[in-house]
């Protein structure tokens, strides 16, 4: 709705009766809960989902967490939006009923049975993987019911067909592990082999979802051992920086990419394997294409890699590198900035070359700027060293300028 929403701006008024009391937007699929409140379904049911347990205009206690789509109300905001699509305002969707239980239980027996016939198992699961897509309620409700008890049986079933392991995979990995589940794919090397094999599998949506549960399973190993044995698989590394290169177009590749690197890299054993398939200049090419949470990903990433001296050499060795850390100080977030200041120290203490390019970028003036923020303090530290190891690299004006802000405090 945001496309046909940006038209109102020009007079038209939602009527406050029409708006979603949580996200204040227009509702486009009404429900109402127990207290009698109506809200738009995605924000109740992220409400709840976050384990709110209360009516979030009255805060009173939800007696039941059934939302009862309002047909009424939903037929008058569709009017009021015909009414008004002379200033651009577009008739909302037919909202997707949510799924019921008896239908999932239904689809997951049918996935799970080895007499039902092929062709009816993949259509089940195709028809669970479109409904966990639909919605938060969808998946919490497929999720609910041991759906990875049926998956990661097919998903590993080697003498199975391959379209029903790839559907089954891509059904996973909308869902959450436990920790014991993790520790035993993980520990399992036939079957974390099997995964590297599908980084370089044909088909893109396949690869993609093989590093999501490469990721999910490593995030979710609390063993340093085994997180060690799953990261210094041959290829491993490889495949994941192969979809950090894949064309923006397809967003998802970029964010489980990014994610599934990260968690490799925090082991730090095998972060070399990182430096050799190519990490640091897909990640300086990448970086100006993350949103925010995945910049920030991003730049702990270049930080860890710039701990290992090839990792250190080859960021310094990227022309973008230095001019891109210093212009990401203070612009995404205080971790993105933290991130930052940290790779920077590490290639300016080993780089004179990364000194001068980051004084000529204008890293003096950012440092002194963000020891002056309300950043976090680690971040100060950091400019703060990074401010005492560039003294000698200061231009001689700056030098001068630079007394009000006590730069003796960092001899």
């Amino acid at each position: 709705m945001r496309g046909s929403l940006q038209p109102l701006d020009l007079g038209i008024q939602i009527p406050y009766h029409f708006r979603c009391p949580i996200s204040l937007e227009l509702m486009t699929d009404p429900v109402t809960v127990s207290t009698g409140q109506t809200y738009d379904r995605n924000s109740i049911e992220s409400w709840v989902n976050t384990g709110n347990t209360t009516c979030p205009v009255t805060r009173a206690n939800l007696t039941d967490f059934t939302f009862i789509p309002n047909h009424t109300l939903r037929r008058l905001i569709q009017e009021w939006c015909v009414a008004n699509r002379a200033f651009g305002v577009q008739r909302i969707p037919t909202p997707k009923q949510p799924a019921d239980s008896a239908l999932v239980r239904s689809l997951l027996n049918q996935c799970s049975s080895h007499s039902a016939p092929t062709q009816m198992r993949l259509n089940s699961l195709r028809r669970l993987r479109s409904l966990a897509r639909d919605s938060d309620y969808n998946r919490s409700l497929i999720g609910s019911l041991n759906v990875r008890h049926v998956l990661l049986p097919i998903v590993f079933d080697y003498n199975g067909l391959d379209e029903m392991k790839y559907e089954s995979l891509g059904l996973l990995v909308l869902f959450p592990l436990s920790e014991s589940e993790c520790s035993s794919v993980a520990s399992d090397s036939d079957k974390i082999n099997y995964l590297t094999s599908l980084l370089s599998h044909s088909l893109f949506d396949v690869r993609v979802n093989s590093a999501a549960l490469i990721e999910i399973i490593v995030a979710g190993t609390h063993s340093a051992e085994i997180r060690s044995q799953v990261s210094n698989v041959d290829g491993i590394y490889d495949g994941v920086i192969e979809i950090l290169k894949n064309p923006i177009s397809y967003p998802r590749a970029l964010k489980i990419g990014i994610k599934a690197l990260f968690a490799l890299c925090l082991v730090k054993q095998t972060r070399h394997r990182a430096v050799a398939a190519g990490a640091p200049a897909v990640l300086v090419d990448r970086l100006a294409d993350f949103e925010k949470c995945d910049a920030e990903r991003a730049l702990a990433t270049v930080e860890l890699l710039c701990r290992v001296p090839d990792g250190c050499a080859a960021f310094a060795s990227h022309a973008l590198t230095v001019p891109m850390l210093v212009k990401i100080i203070l612009k995404i977030s205080d971790r993105a900035t933290e991130y930052a200041a940290g790779a920077l120290m590490a290639l300016c203490s080993e780089s004179e070359r990364c000194q001068r390019e980051a004084v000529t970028a204008g890293v003096l003036t950012q440092l002194l700027l963000l020891v002056q923020s309300d950043c976090t303090e680690r971040a100060k530290r950091k400019a703060q060293l990074l401010l005492k190891l560039l003294r000698d690299s200061w231009p001689q004006d700056s030098v001068g300028n630079s007394n009000d802000f006590a730069c003796s405090h960092f001899d």
